[in-house]
């Protein structure tokens, strides 16, 4: 999601499930997004009383599905006819959003017991012991809950502390941004003289030459003056096959905690924790059913609990088994997200450096036509979509092309080491975007 406009499709998708087309249609579609700042959505509608409408019965719809998208509570403001919309004067941002994101609030079980005391001994004592920690799991098992957990917790103890939080691809994208604007040097000083680095989702740095450079120099400086890092991934720096030696040596040189996937009992915790923060009262066959359905993510469950909360509020429904199974219909295949074409054309065009109008369309250009290639083998794999229907989102191209395309991948695989670690890098990162991360 690169604009408002692009995260208000997303949210427009989300309330799609379990609001009615009518309601979408007479109120909904009527919004226009305007910005997002500090965790907050700004819309603009054309009547005062539509206004008070929306806010009443589907703003928390709203909500909720902005929370399912960034994985944190967000606000909402709706204007009005011509209300002007005012900007907050710009402040410090190198404290990240932590709200939300603390220890005491983070549900500690066997599968994450260690990351956890690892994550309250680096907030104790910053850049005195396991520096760099890192932190890796599956996507929406916790990881950005322990790194920003650090932050939190060092700024409470020392408000003056700098801390720099970052996505890794929106570092590589700052980076260039840099380059561009002639401010390499801000760039650097914006994060080469913090206290606390924290970074998150490494992985999507991994294969981008002159951004691991960069890092590189970024890691050595702040390493080298006793600052603490802290870093998370959805895998161990071994299994990152385009990693530069120089920076998997220095990962693997601090403490590394891996989180897997939470317990049954676990799981039953977190859901009675979520449920609780929604004023949402839930039995305990209902909280034992999605703990059995949801295994392996803990976003997932947040996301269900959250699709109950608005049935609940915008329907009217009291809550049985029978609502619970709604909620967690077509959100999971096998315990599984599906991801969206788009998001597998986004990610595989973002993996090659290219854009998603080059894959969708007709360049026939060597490295284009083998990212399309493998983002049609991923979306066969992947998803349940026919092969006539993967065709259609690429302007149309038959079944047979598809086929074709996806049996070059296939033959790739098991003859070349490398494209079997470009498919699994790739599938990681759909993973991760489609949870939301």
């Amino acid at each position: 999601m690169n604009s408002v406009n692009d995260v208000w499709q997303e949210v427009l998708k989300l309330l799609s499930q379990t609001l009615t087309t009518t309601t979408m249609n007479t109120w909904i579609s009527a919004c226009e997004p305007i910005a997002i700042e500090d965790c907050c959505l700004v819309l603009r509608t054309d009547r005062d009383f539509r206004r008070k409408i929306i806010l009443s019965r589907y703003g928390s719809a709203i909500k909720a599905a902005l929370a399912e998208l960034f994985s944190t509570e967000f606000e909402l403001q709706i204007l009005a006819e011509d209300e002007e919309y005012l900007p907050e004067k710009e402040e410090d941002t190198s404290l990240p959003e932590m709200a939300g994101y603390t220890f005491d609030n983070f549900i500690v079980g066997n599968s994450n017991k260690f990351a956890h005391a690892a994550a309250v001994a680096v907030a104790d004592k910053p850049g005195h012991i396991y520096n760099p920690l890192f932190i890796y799991g599956n996507s929406g098992l916790g990881k950005t809950h322990l790194l920003r957990a650090i932050g939190q917790a060092i700024h409470e103890r020392n408000p003056n502390a700098k801390i720099a939080y970052i996505k890794g691809d929106e570092f590589t994208i700052q980076m260039v941004k840099a380059i561009k604007d002639g401010t390499v040097e801000d760039f650097h000083n914006k994060y080469r003289n913090v206290d606390l680095f924290l970074v998150d989702d490494i992985q999507f740095i991994a294969g981008k030459r002159s951004t691991q450079e960069e890092f590189f120099h970024t890691f050595n400086n702040l390493y080298e003056a006793g600052k603490q890092i802290v870093i998370t991934s959805d895998r161990p720096p071994l299994d990152m096959s385009l990693l530069d030696d120089r920076l998997r040596t220095r990962f693997e040189g601090g403490l590394m905690a891996d989180i897997q996937p939470p317990d049954l009992e676990t799981r039953m915790a977190i859901i009675r924790n979520k449920a609780a923060q929604l004023a949402l009262i839930l039995s305990d066959d209902a909280v034992e059913y999605i703990a059995q359905k949801i295994t392996a993510n803990i976003r997932q469950l947040e996301g269900v609990i959250k699709r109950i909360t608005a049935y609940k509020e915008i329907l009217g429904e009291v809550i049985t088994i029978e609502t619970v199974k709604n909620a967690i219909e077509d959100v999971i295949r096998d315990g599984t997200v599906i991801p969206t074409p788009d998001i597998i054309i986004r990610e595989t065009a973002k993996y090659y450096s290219l854009s998603e109008e080059d894959l969708r369309g007709q360049s026939r250009s060597k490295n284009t036509a083998m990212a399309r290639q493998v983002s049609m083998h991923l979306m066969r794999v992947l998803t349940n979509l026919s092969l006539q229907a993967i065709g259609e989102e690429y302007e149309g191209r038959n079944h047979t092309t598809v086929l074709s395309s996806i049996r070059k991948v296939e033959d790739l695989i098991k003859k070349d080491p490398a494209m079997a670690g470009v498919i699994r890098d790739i599938t990681s990162n759909i993973t991760t975007s489609t949870s939301g991360h």
